[in-house]
């Protein structure tokens, strides 16, 4: 990665923490929870991140989350990527995390957040990294679940800014939420939605008329639909956009292809992140580089994306 790349001050607002769990981590945390693995050693399940299909994906993803099951288990995930943060600038972190990926295993909500919120406290003071945490509904599960999770978490509202919707988008439409968003908007908490990845245009406009989202995760089909794009560009509505990401779940066939150039050059508040990195091929800073390498992105346009991103922070902390 050229070096003026990497120097960018950026802003990371679209990033699983639990799809930050490299291999090495996730065997270590195995063998410190005697958790016994369908993968001999390390370089297997390497090769088993090189996954064909999004199915594929998501089974290797909860396998991977199942390792997850201490306080410090939660803190020392949530640490490893701070640290991968600051080696490429990124100086604010916006994560979510996935409450019932975990309390549907039995795992307390409190000793998920308490990790996870430690270490965000000491990236702050040891790092310089500043953050706001997201707690995301699973869309697949009922909205019922979703008030069940939200309630868990209002105890603990001072650790979060925002809540967000993620899994599979396809057959689950943002209007499904439109209650526990109201909810959570009620309590004070930013909204922000995953849309437009996998789903139609459609769901966007769902996802700001009836979730009032103040931020698009992914979003990159907006741009097949018109009158959407003079929307977002109008109200400058920030889209994170996961680049590599796109290609590995097949959104794109590959980087030559991707859009998210041509949607900043026609006035969209695109920013870069990295929603798996584990998984996907990288983090902020590997997205940009793909960028570089394959759209031939400017150094003027990095430093856009980049600000862009610094910019959007402000819409969940209004």
């Amino acid at each position: 990665m050229p070096e003026w790349l990497n120097a960018l001050p950026k802003a990371e607002l679209h990033l699983h923490l639990e799809g930050s769990l490299e291999p090495e981590l996730l065997f270590a945390l195995a063998e410190r929870n005697q958790i016994a693995l369908p993968w001999a050693d390390v370089e297997t399940l390497r090769a088993a991140y090189a996954f064909n299909n999004l199915q594929e994906f998501l089974d290797l993803y909860y396998a991977g989350a199942n390792v997850l099951r201490t306080e410090q288990d939660f803190y020392d995930l949530t640490w490893a990527y701070l640290q991968r943060c600051k080696a490429q600038n990124v100086i604010h972190v916006e994560p979510f995390f996935d409450p019932q990926t975990h309390t549907d295993r039995g795992i307390p909500f409190e000793v998920v957040l308490r990790g996870i919120q430690q270490a965000l406290l000491d990236g702050e003071k040891q790092l310089g990294i500043s953050h706001g945490l997201i707690l995301s509904f699973l869309r697949h599960l009922p909205e019922e679940e979703a008030f069940k999770t939200l309630e868990q978490a209002m105890p603990f509202r001072g650790a979060f800014i925002g809540v967000g919707l993620d899994s599979s988008e396809k057959g689950f439409p943002p209007r499904l939420f439109e209650r526990v968003f109201a909810k959570a908007r009620s309590e004070g908490l930013h909204a922000v939605a995953h849309a437009g990845e996998e789903g139609p245009p459609e769901y966007i406009w769902e996802a700001l008329d009836l979730l009032k989202i103040k931020r698009i995760d992914h979003g990159v089909r907006a741009i097949e639909d018109e009158r959407l794009m003079q929307r977002i560009i109008d109200e400058q509505i920030p889209l994170t956009v996961c680049p590599l990401s796109n290609i590995k779940l097949c959104v794109f066939e590959h980087m030559g292809q991707h859009n998210i150039l041509e949607m900043l050059e026609r006035g969209v508040k695109v920013t870069v992140n990295s929603d798996d990195p584990a998984y996907f091929g990288g983090y902020v800073g590997e997205n940009f580089a793909a960028l570089h390498e394959h759209l031939g992105m400017t150094e003027a346009q990095a430093k856009r994306l980049a600000q862009n991103s610094l910019d959007a922070v402000s819409y969940t902390h209004l």
